[in-house]
């Protein structure tokens, strides 16, 4: 290959005049600010043109490179801030309140963001506390809210049934500035819409009302857990006998403080022998061969007046009083229910759902409990009721 000969024009001046120093590295100076200083040198010699060439095609290659580097930076963004507010719009529509399984039209409302905590004051006993436990969740999931328990509800609860409720403990409790919102006995329409965030239900709420329109998931609620289930349907086998067609009726007399608040504050009566045996002969004429189970917190008094002479009467615990745990659940394994006033009683007949008989008209018409008190929201319609004798209360 020849050899080129680099020819250097002899005229060839500094335009400055003064021989030009190499800049100091450490002067901050880029390879490209080099770039565009030769660039714009005055050398129109052959090697100045090829270099002249050069440095444009490097300067141009730069600025490629820029637009090239604010393109993607400014379509990432985009894609960042639209990923943003497609996430923003998903995680809103699943924090809304889900439809309410079951639900009426009376209970059709619009659903609402799950924001906050609802809980309720647990007061009483088991009755009382079944009742309230179901009443939170029905109005909790109505106004688009979770629901929580307090410790105090779980420990009474929880070794009874499959509960799922979480709990709200106590210094989690306490730092939470509450809305305190009483509840009457039955279900209204202000409760449909209830304002706060977080919401702490006061009262005695004991009515199906509030949530038969979610039974299903109320029944799932108040599952027995399994080694309960299997010790009481030992003992009812056990009680069977030889009995080919038993049907089980589940007795709840309610005694023990009721025997004397009922005449001395409200004035009202308890079940006596006579609705006993009217209640028990209804069945042992609708069925063949029934069988009675009784629980009472006034055992003696229940040996003492129901005839069990015929063979088909039970006393739960063998005549002992027992815990009401087992005596709730061996009364909710039953086919059909007698009941006579107080939530303990109704709550069985609502979980067994077979015919229920409960004792009505038990107070005298100006009794201050009938403020508090409806018999229309206490019990289903579909119950039976037999009026209590009142004539104790007339002779006062």
């Amino acid at each position: 290959m020849p050899e080129i000969t680099t020819i250097v024009p002899e005229n060839t001046e500094l335009l400055s005049g003064e021989v030009e120093e190499a800049p100091d590295a450490s002067d901050g100076l880029s390879p490209w600010r080099e770039c565009l200083s030769e660039l714009f040198n005055q050398n129109t010699g052959s090697q100045g043109r090829m270099e002249k060439w050069y440095l444009k095609r490097k300067f141009g290659f730069f600025v490629l490179s820029l637009l090239l580097t604010g393109t993607m930076s400014f379509v990432y963004r985009v894609q960042v801030r639209f990923s943003f507010e497609m996430l923003s719009k998903v995680v809103l529509k699943e924090t809304k309140a889900a439809p309410m399984r079951g639900e009426d039209d009376t209970f059709n409302v619009k659903n609402k963001r799950e924001i906050g905590k609802w809980t309720i004051r647990p007061d009483g006993r088991l009755g009382n506390l079944m009742g309230e436990y179901a009443t939170l969740y029905a109005l909790a999931k109505l106004n688009g809210h979770p629901a929580y328990i307090k410790p105090e509800m779980y420990d009474v609860l929880s070794p009874i049934f499959k509960i799922s409720l979480p709990v709200l403990h106590m210094n989690e409790f306490r730092l939470i500035t509450w809305t305190e919102h009483w509840l009457h006995d039955w279900m209204s329409e202000e409760y449909k819409h209830i304002k706060g965030e977080n919401v702490l239900l006061t009262g005695y709420p004991c009515s199906w009302t509030f949530y038969h329109h979610l039974r299903d998931e109320i029944l799932r609620e108040f599952t027995f857990h399994d080694f309960i289930t299997e010790k009481v349907n030992k003992y009812l086998k056990k009680v069977q006998g030889h009995r080919k067609n038993v049907t089980y009726i589940g007795i709840h007399v309610r005694r023990g403080d009721y025997v004397h608040i009922m005449p001395n504050t409200w004035k009202g009566v308890v079940a006596d022998k006579g609705y006993l045996e009217k209640a028990m002969a209804y069945f042992r004429e609708t069925f063949q061969e029934p069988v009675f189970v009784v629980a009472s917190n006034g055992m003696q008094w229940c040996k003492d007046n129901i005839d069990a002479s015929k063979g088909d009467v039970f006393f739960s615990g063998d005549g002992i009083e027992s815990s009401p745990g087992n005596d709730f659940a061996l009364l909710a394994h039953c086919n059909h229910t007698i009941m006579t006033i107080g939530t303990f009683g109704y709550w069985a007949g609502y979980l067994v759902g077979g015919m229920t008989i409960y004792l009505t008209d038990f107070t005298l018409p100006d009794s201050p409990f009938l403020k508090v008190f409806h018999y229309d929201a206490a019990f289903l319609p579909h119950w039976m009721g037999i009026p209590a004798d009142l004539s104790p209360l007339k002779e006062r």
